[in-house]
């Protein structure tokens, strides 16, 4: 523990550098952006998750969207900005319907879709509905009955004591969706610090841009948040065929365009139990983060999905 809370106290007083300016917006919708990473060739689209922030996707040196861009591609980022207004009161199928699809279609054109961790979820429906040429979801929940019934367990105690915070600001805050993150695995939560206690260099740099994007964010609109904690992990509308958006039944294996689902078997966050069943899939051994941002994600990830995509277009 002392060495833990050492690692705590070195985090915190951890030099950061500035934050690079965000890329340009190319579209709008409710407030949320279609950011453009630049890069030439075929669109393609990363749908990131409500929670947290994107620019786990935009890491530094180990930014998959920049990469992307020189891979023949022009790389774009739905950036799902603030809830306010109207906004607050939409759920996670009003964000596809309302948000995405409409970001999609301003493109003029199919467009491949990425989607990560509930990005991944909202890109299945987006495929289905919009104008998609190809989807691939990394770390991506589907089926949520494969989550650990302790974990909904806890996570329907937690949305049972939130929503009156919900009710009343009309958004659920980052701070309570973070208690959510720790009870899933709350021994990882401080053994992580004691590793950092003793890490150097860019592993010690790469770690406090890490954590400081999963502390980060913007809170999740009320309606989002409920659809989550009782449709999702509550119902699993999604896995048992039930989810809707726009009135049309989700359902992975109708879509008649490539799918290909990038599963982490050792994911804490989003086990590979709840990952869509239709489609090709790729395992990798990275965890939920280190699979797009850790040393190997290059390799293992991004070189792959590079290729996935390149194929998929030449069935088109």
């Amino acid at each position: 523990m002392k060495t833990a809370l050492a690692g705590l106290k070195r985090y915190q007083e951890a030099e950061r550098a500035p934050a690079p300016a965000p890329m340009p917006a190319v579209a709008e919708v409710s407030g949320a952006v279609l950011r453009d990473y630049g890069g030439k060739g075929p669109p393609v689209l990363f749908i990131p998750s409500l929670i947290n922030p994107p620019n786990v996707l935009d890491m530094g040196e180990r930014s998959l969207l920049r990469w992307l861009a020189t891979q023949g591609r022009q790389v774009l980022l739905l950036d799902w900005g603030w809830p306010e207004g109207e906004r607050k009161t939409l759920d996670v199928a009003g964000h596809v319907e309302e948000i995405a699809l409409p970001l999609m279609e301003s493109l003029g054109g199919p467009v491949d879709l990425i989607g990560y961790c509930l990005g991944g979820t909202m890109a299945l429906a987006a495929a289905q509905l919009g104008p998609a040429r190809s989807v691939a979801t990394l770390a991506a929940p589907w089926h949520f009955n494969g989550f650990p019934t302790v974990s909904r367990q806890t996570l329907a105690m937690l949305w049972s004591g939130a929503q009156g915070t919900v009710d009343a600001l009309g958004v659920l805050p980052m701070e309570v969706l973070q208690s959510a993150f720790w009870s899933l695995d709350p021994a990882r939560t401080v053994a992580k610090f004691e590793e950092f206690a003793a890490l150097q260099g860019d592993a010690a740099r790469i770690f406090v841009m890490l954590e400081d994007w999963a502390n980060d964010g913007p809170p999740v609109a009320g309606g989002a948040a409920r659809e989550m904690f009782e449709s999702f992990f509550r119902d699993d509308l999604p896995g048992t065929g039930r989810w809707q958006v726009g009135g049309t039944i989700v359902d992975p294996a109708s879509l008649k365009i490539p799918l290909l689902n990038i599963v982490s078997t050792t994911d804490r966050i989003v086990p590979h139990a709840t990952a869509p069943t239709a489609g090709e899939r790729l395992d990798l051994g990275l965890g939920h983060v280190g699979m797009v941002v850790g040393s190997k994600g290059r390799e293992q990830l991004w070189g792959p999905l590079a290729a996935w995509l390149s194929r998929a277009a030449a069935k088109c």
